[in-house]
């Protein structure tokens, strides 16, 4: 073949239209075309659905759609065919609403909870997953609704019933961020991050370090259930607090707040045994360790395991006493001892008292670290209060055969130990149904002992006043209706004897209560209130008037109180309430 015919076949070969290069880049623009087909489809969907106008993605979806090839005209179509204006109509009602009288915030707070209802209704949480991967970076708005008690307990809501939803794990974090750790105890999905949770559970310890008792008891229980929500939660949570509670400024509230976390754990079923053990430094002490550990788990006391306790803390050098002052042993003890019918062996009966006289009374004196000494001083009066309550209380006799044992149980009721055994006897007691029916007494005799603990030991106050409100509550069917009602003023006695030794909010309250649920008769409620005014005078708390002054302001139980001249216990109240404390009587 000559060179001219090859230098043409070579020229023919190049501009062939079927050559592979050119083949490969008529496929890579059919593939981008489908791409850009497909885009356009998904941005045409988008545009097609409700108010999309409305929506924060709407400038992306438009970028895309345009950068696609997409049709300006199709776009403006779509958009004003399916704008229906949810929104704006959703404004204009409320401000048709606010003209016609309804308050502003009673209009927003109906539209808020409206719409609180469709978003959990409707939640998904893998759209909302998809916001932080479309944006790349917190929306503004999610920050701006954090501020917003409303919207924060919405997040709250969701992120128990959706606790894998990373949006609303981050959510939280936002929130404790901010500065609200404080709402966040009932959030489960806090108890899945170290620093909210941390954070968290500094704020509510400061919290019932700071406001007492009234904290512990109205906050407790969701404290619990987030303490509670796993084993790592839990043995976080009880090691940081044991380290708390070694510190001699607040260290007992702390072992205090210890305990009922412990009690609560129980309570919701858990086997906490292992944990309060080594914290307690039991390992030390194999041999007390394994009996406690299996009385414990079992919520049951045995005659073999008592008797290793008996022995070791008979001993010259016996084990702390921290070992066995644990609540739920301290009850076990308590219900073997006191609670009637309870088989104890009276071999070991001895050992039972010795072990909890123990526990109440001994003190261990520690210097640099190391234990100097074992004050043993109240142990032995307080093992020989207890064995003679105790054999009074577990013999069966009746109110009218104790009558002579009642100098005895007085004095054995100065202490601590012995006033929470006959407590726990005193509710078993009355708590049968033929008590009451049987007793002939104006003030049966366990009632007056509860009086006497009352007298004695502040800090029984609240066991004692839960006591009486369940005597209170009782129906007592079986008896006339006159009888209950002075059997219900005589309990009512009990408690206006608490209020007097210094138990007067948890009272109050009680009896507040009682009024606003109406379920109380009146009569007794008018009994309650011209005794207290008997025996208060000024000044009085803001929060005791806030308790009591509505029950002195209704006619139907101090109208046949008032004086026509207004020289009168409940109008002097009332006037003195009016001028000093005008704040909250407006």
């Amino acid at each position: 073949m000559s060179d001219n015919e090859d230098e043409h076949d070579e020229i023919m070969s190049d501009e062939d239209p079927a050559s592979p290069d050119m083949e490969h880049e008529t496929e890579h623009d059919e593939d981008d075309e489908e791409d850009m087909q497909l885009v356009q489809q998904e941005c045409l969907e988008s545009f097609a659905s409700k108010d999309y106008i409305m929506e924060t993605t709407i400038f992306t979806t438009l970028k895309r759609f345009l950068q696609a090839g997409g049709s300006p005209e199709k776009v403006v179509e779509l958009l004003s065919t399916n704008y229906i204006a949810m929104a704006q109509t959703v404004n204009l009602l409320a401000e048709w609403l606010i003209q016609a009288g309804v308050s502003i915030e009673a209009v927003q707070e109906l539209v808020e909870n409206h719409l609180k209802s469709l978003i959990i209704k409707h939640f998904d949480p893998k759209k909302a997953d998809s916001i932080f991967t479309d944006e790349g970076e917190t929306p503004s708005w999610l920050a701006e609704m954090i501020e917003y008690p409303t919207w924060r307990s919405l997040f709250y809501k969701l992120a128990e019933e959706y606790p894998d939803c990373l949006m609303l794990n981050f959510t939280i974090k936002l929130i404790s961020d901010a500065g609200y750790q404080g709402e966040i105890t009932s959030v489960s999905t806090a108890c899945h991050q170290i620093e909210v949770f941390s954070r968290v559970l500094r704020t509510s310890i400061s919290s019932f370090l700071e406001a007492g008792e009234e904290a512990i008891e109205k906050n407790l229980p969701e404290f619990t259930k987030m303490v509670c929500h796993g084993e790592h939660t839990y043995l976080y949570s009880q090691v940081l607090m044991h380290v708390l509670a070694q510190e001699p400024k607040g260290g007992s509230n702390i072992r205090r707040l210890c305990q009922e976390l412990q009690k609560c754990a129980n309570e919701r079923g858990l086997d906490v045994t292992p944990i309060t053990m080594a914290l307690s430094g039991a390992a030390a002490y194999p041999r007390a360790c394994q009996a406690l550990s299996s009385m414990l788990s079992r919520q049951a006391l045995n005659p073999a395991d008592i008797t290793v306790l008996f022995k070791m803390y008979s001993e010259h050098d016996p084990p702390p006493v921290d070992l066995i002052r644990v609540p739920a042993f301290l009850d076990l003890l308590i219900d073997n001892l006191f609670k009637p019918g309870a088989r104890l062996n009276p071999e070991h009966k001895h050992k039972y008292t010795n072990l909890l006289a123990y526990a109440a009374s001994v003190i261990d004196i520690y210097k640099k670290g190391g234990r100097k000494s074992v004050d043993r001083n109240e142990l032995k009066p307080t093992v020989q209060a207890l064995e003679k309550t105790q054999s009074l209380c577990s013999e069966g006799k009746g109110a009218s055969e104790l009558i002579a044992d009642v100098a005895t149980l007085f004095t054995c009721l100065r202490f601590p130990v012995v006033s929470m055994g006959v407590l726990k006897w005193v509710d078993y007691t009355v708590s049968e149904a033929s008590y009451f029916k049987l007793n002939t007494d104006h003030t049966p005799l366990h009632l007056v002992m509860v009086d006497e603990i009352v007298t004695n030991h502040i800090l029984l106050h609240q066991k004692a006043l839960d006591l009486l409100i369940r005597v209170f509550k009782s129906s007592f069917d079986e008896l006339d209706v006159l009888v209950r009602l002075e059997l219900k003023k005589m309990v009512l006695d009990r408690m206006i004897h608490l209020f007097s030794r210094g138990c007067v909010i948890p009272v109050v309250s009680y009896i507040r209560k009682c009024f606003d649920s109406e379920d109380t008769d009146i009569s007794l409620i008018r009994h309650f209130v011209t005794e207290v005014l008997e025996i208060i005078t000024p000044p009085y708390t803001p929060e005791f008037v806030v308790l009591f002054l509505p029950l002195i302001e209704s006619e139907e139980i101090t109208g046949m109180l008032r004086a026509e001249d207004g020289n009168d216990p409940v109008s002097e109240f009332v006037g003195h309430c009016r001028t000093n404390y005008h704040d909250i009587t407006t």
